[in-house]
């Protein structure tokens, strides 16, 4: 069974990384012939400022005085330039904004991997072909396009990765930094006459990167005084910076400066996802060869930003990557016309290399051409654009370009997803064949499913055996004669063995027949109408958390419906209570969105005298307790009370800025690690091991809270426990006979096997409840089915300096908490309900699995990036809480069954 488990977490991995290879491919294509325009061009030269992390709303909104945060730039858009908004993608990350930004291209997402760093894959840029380039900010952004480009020309000034510090006294230093140093820098200029030379040739671009905005937001959240300050701050150092460019050259109106930003943020001071305030941000563009304001009586817009802004009269135009925005420029009409032609003839190049490269590796008769765009249309197209600026029109002529830009950009999107639909076929036959051989197992081994027929175990017959390898064989010729990636043969001939093994466990399928057609009509189709729903609302949780609450409230009502509240109305009761508790965290705000200290000190507090009621309960019941027992928990209430300081001294020394305090950190990391040991120190009896559990990882779980979402895993805790006692009574309700009370079983690893029972249908449940808490655990602390759920200040009781992995591991482990919470007390339930965890587990991922189909058809790839980036949220999340659940049960398996001794041997414990 080890082996199946192993084999089981291979198998959904290779699911989870196919929506990467379907979706995500990279889109880059080599091999084009360069193409440039023969018309001299307006610049000589590029100033581009990216504002790391500034919405949209933020630079053109006014305040509340009427007056503008940025009036340099806003009368940039009255008087000078152009300006509108650039539409961004998921994932709104620095690395992929910027490389859309630069390189005219949208990211892989292979570059997850590299924490947006390093270059995954080749790709060229505006600063590669530029003369020079000079460019000053973050390590991180601006390391990447120097990395590997050809050529000596492009120079880069950062300061230290550790002056990226969340909780520093004034992060707009690293945006006066760069102004500072860019000053220097033309100071130096002056009396350098290599340089001098330099900075007067032509193809020059100077980049600054300014991330204050982007790290005040991640600290403060966009709201905030800080965020909007620092604002203010970029838009005067802005204004100092076009007066210095123009006098050094002269006034001599040759530069061209742009203005923008990689990626928005949510009002919770997170980015990544697709949400509007994520991927709207401002562009602002003047200068040479720029158009200059245009005043309009009227613009059609599908928002009402205008007139927010109070904008209206100013033609507003915005953008995408990868096509010339024609409107922006201020040049005669033959060079918009040349500059878009020749804007056509590069992506046409594209979309014929990725065709040729499409042809070459599929056979002749399964290749299907792009047909709206045919070889002899692309001449007609260019042969009629080129005739109409001969002609000197113009207008025609950029029409005809724009129609071949569109098409070919079409065709580039159909021969990118040309094998999307093949791989979904695959990966479902996948998918249900795994579904379905995890049921057979669970019927086979763990149900008393009637056996007819011979009770021999015949082997699969040979024919069976060699039409799997035949069609294996076939499958893996078809993929080597097409040249397919080596991805392609895992998802192609993983549904082979899968459904070999199906078709192996024949004879169950025809026992699973004969019981189904000997089952009451109305009682099959009652089980599959609840089943059906039961799933439904798990799915439909992700798009609406109050779902959850419904589901919570639903389960109050168990008791009643199984005449529990009549056998055991204190453990009803109890079971009630703190099921409408815990529905009442589905219905509360993001989390992040309202920072609440007090809450969390309330938490802290809850727990302590939580703990006081158990230690006194203990002392009275045990008399070995004090002595034994007393001291480790003891030292968990100070782990508690330790915890509590350190996130309120912290909070008060980030708001006054004076960063985090070394002590602070010290202890926060020696509370989390001892989390892990702690509670091996505790006995192994039920619920004094599960208690210990609890009071190690709320101590850690206070570390990472900012708000109401540190009650979340105590009440979740109190539902568990009633729910272990709630089990326990369902089983004595029907028949089972119980040889312990709860209070005195103890975890043990190995379990006596003839004390473990086959499934019923009522095990069905217990799994559909176990799945059920596994999700309420995700979304109950405030968490939304998106990746920018998470808020990087959780962590700031270990670290403010940005370190992306660091930071990401420990809001993966505040996540999930609440996981091992319920995992635990799922050990606790097959104890006590002398169930093998084993079948109960597999129904469990049986549950996940078909949740993960039906995510897997939710997947799309177009309409709004809100709705894009969510469905691939949805289907990451539940594919990594089906994989997580094996690491999690192992997890929950060591802190339950293993006992740790400071000295001499361990005893051992049986039932």
């Amino acid at each position: 069974m080890l082996l199946f488990f192993i084999l089981g977490l291979l198998v959904h991995f290779v699911f989870f990384a196919s929506i990467f290879d379907i979706y995500f491919t990279s889109p880059l294509v080599h091999g084009m012939t360069p193409q440039f325009t023969s018309l001299p061009p307006p610049a000589r030269r590029l100033v581009l400022f990216v504002a790391d992390g500034l919405r949209a709303d933020s630079l053109y909104e006014l305040d509340e005085n009427g007056d503008s945060r940025a009036p340099f730039i806003r009368n940039i858009i009255m008087h000078e330039g152009s300006w509108g908004i650039s539409h961004t993608r998921v994932p709104t990350e620095s690395r992929p904004g910027h490389v859309a930004l630069i390189a005219g291209f949208y990211e892989d997402v292979s570059a997850v991997a590299k924490g947006w760093k390093e270059n995954p894959v080749e790709f060229d840029s505006l600063l590669n072909e530029s003369k020079y380039t000079w460019g000053w900010g973050s390590p991180d952004i601006l390391s990447m396009f120097a990395k590997d480009v050809s050529g000596d020309h492009v120079f880069i000034h950062t300061y230290d990765a550790d002056d990226e510090d969340f909780g520093a006294h004034d992060v707009t230093k690293l945006d006066t930094w760069v102004f500072d140093n860019v000053k220097e820098f033309f100071r130096a200029a002056r009396n350098n006459q290599s340089l001098f030379s330099k900075l007067n040739e032509e193809k020059i671009v100077f980049f600054l990167h300014l991330l204050g905005i982007d790290t005040n937001g991640h600290a403060h959240r966009p709201s905030s005084r800080e965020y909007k300050d620092n604002i203010k701050i970029v838009d005067a150092g802005i204004k100092e910076m076009v007066s210095m460019f123009k006098h050094f050259y002269g006034n001599d109106g040759k530069t061209a400066f742009v203005f923008t930003a990689d990626h928005g943020m949510t009002d919770w001071g997170v980015h990544g996802a697709g949400h509007p305030s994520e991927t709207l941000t401002p562009f602002v563009t003047w200068g040479a060869g720029i158009k200059y304001p245009q005043n309009v009586s009227t613009q059609q817009f599908e928002d009402a930003f205008l007139k927010e802004w109070k904008l209206e009269n100013w033609k507003r135009q915005d953008i995408n990557q990868g096509i010339l925005p024609l409107d922006y420029l201020n040049n005669t009409d033959l060079f918009k016309a040349e500059s878009i032609f020749t804007n056509a003839i590069q992506i046409l190049e594209q979309f014929k290399v990725k065709m040729t490269q499409k042809k070459e590796v599929t056979l002749s008769f399964l290749f299907t051409p792009f047909k709206l765009l045919s070889e002899s249309k692309q001449h007609n197209i260019l042969r009629k654009a080129r005739s109409y600026i001969k002609q000197r029109k113009y207008d025609e002529a950029i029409s005809l370009c724009k129609e071949l830009i569109h098409l070919a950009l079409k065709g580039l999107s159909y021969y990118h997803t040309y094998d999307r639909f093949f791989l979904g076929i695959t990966v479902v036959l996948g998918f249900v064949g795994w579904t379905s051989y995890a049921s057979l197992l669970i019927l086979k081994f763990h149900s008393n499913l009637p056996r007819g027929g011979s009770k021999e175990v015949k082997k699969p017959s040979r024919l069976l055996q060699y039409s799997f390898v035949a069609i294996g064989v076939l499958v893996a010729f078809f993929l080597l004669i097409q040249a397919y990636p080596w991805t392609y043969y895992i998802y192609c001939l993983l549904p082979v063995p899968i459904w070999y093994a199906v078709l192996r466990e024949f004879q169950v399928i025809q026992d699973l027949v004969a019981s189904l057609l000997s089952c009451p009509p109305s009682h099959f189709v009652g089980y599959l109408l609840v089943s059906t729903l039961g799933i439904e609302v798990l799915v439909l949780s992700f798009f609406y958390r109050y779902m959850l609450t419904a589901g919570l409230i639903a389960f109050a009502g168990w008791p009643f419906i199984t005449q529990l509240w009549t056998r055991a109305k204190r453990t009803s009761l109890n079971w009630i209570f703190f099921s409408l508790l815990l529905a009442v965290f589905p219905l509360m705000p993001v989390v992040g969105r309202k920072p609440d200290i007090s809450l969390v000190m309330t938490a802290g507090l809850l727990v302590l005298l939580l703990s006081l009621f158990v230690v006194a309960s203990l002392t009275k019941r045990k008399d070995s307790f004090v002595n034994e027992e007393l001291p480790l928990h003891l030292l968990q209430m100070l782990s508690m009370v330790l915890s509590m300081y350190v996130v309120y001294s912290t909070d008060n020394s980030l708001l006054k800025k004076q960063g985090l305090p070394l002590i602070n950190q010290i202890i926060s990391w020696i509370i989390l690690a001892s989390s892990f040991v702690l509670p091996l120190l505790s006995p192994p009896i039920l619920f004094e091991r599960l208690f210990s559990i609890l009071l190690s990882l709320m101590s850690t779980y206070i570390l990472l809270s900012r708000g109401y979402e540190a009650l979340f895993p105590l009440v979740l805790s109190c539902l568990m426990f009633a729910w272990i006692h709630m089990e326990q009574e369902t089983l004595q309700q029907s028949g089972v006979s119980c040889k312990q009370k709860v209070n005195s079983i103890q975890f043990i690893y190995n379990t006596d096997l003839t004390q473990l029972r086959q499934l019923c249908l009522d095990d069905i449940r217990r799994a559909f409840f176990l799945v059920f808490f596994l999700v309420t655990a995700f979304f109950g602390t405030g968490n939304i089915a998106s990746v920018n759920s998470f808020d990087v200040t959780s962590v700031y009781c270990f670290l403010t300096v940005f370190s992306p992995f660091i930071m990401g591991a420990l809001m993966m482990w505040k996540i999930l908490i609440p996981f091992v919470l319920v995992m635990c007390a799922f050990e606790a339930v097959q104890l006590t309900t002398q169930l093998s965890s084993k079948g109960l587990f597999l129904m469990v991922l049986v549950i996940s699995d078909i949740m993960a189909l039906h995510f897997f058809f939710l997947v799309r790839d177009y309409g709004s990036w809100l709705d894009i980036g969510t469905s691939i949220s949805h289907y990451v999340i539940v594919m990594s809480m089906t994989m997580v659940l094996v690491f999690l049960n192992g997890l929950a398996q060591l802190l339950t069954t293993k006992k740790l001794t400071l000295c001499g041997k361990p005893k051992s414990h049986l039932i």
